[in-house]
């Protein structure tokens, strides 16, 4: 099984609704770190996985779109709380459409609010 990660960091902010979570319900900024993870069996026939600037491209333009703003105000959030967890699965749909995957493998969607905390979202394609 082949790996193929690359990372991008952000800022974007945004404020949890729905539950009682102190600081937390009011806006506040995360220094995001993103990390996309596709696994695959197989190779293309140069060899790669994906290409990495396909990846780059896809990433930044993901990245380009949510940072320095407020999450709580794009459509991808209306009516959805702005959980660590709903972004990874968001951030996946958007990955998805943007790079043409292999074959059968794994993408997964790896985003840090800080050091210590981190969330994921893996679909098989």
């Amino acid at each position: 099984m082949y790996k193929v990660s690359v990372q991008r960091n952000f800022i974007a902010q945004h404020y949890l609704v729905g539950g009682d979570w102190g600081d937390e319900n009011k806006p506040h900024s995360h220094q995001y770190v993103l990390e996309l993870v596709i696994k695959s069996e197989g190779l293309d026939k140069h060899g790669y996985l994906v290409d990495i600037v396909d990846i780059e491209a896809a990433l930044d333009q993901t990245v380009s779109y949510f940072a320095d703003r407020m999450l709580n105000e794009t459509p991808e959030f209306k009516d959805l709380n702005p959980s660590l967890e709903h972004f990874c699965r968001i951030i996946w749909e958007k990955i998805d459409k943007a790079i043409a995957l292999p074959g059968k493998g794994e993408l997964e969607i790896r985003l840090w609010e800080n050091e210590s905390c981190w969330a994921s979202f893996v679909q098989a394609y």
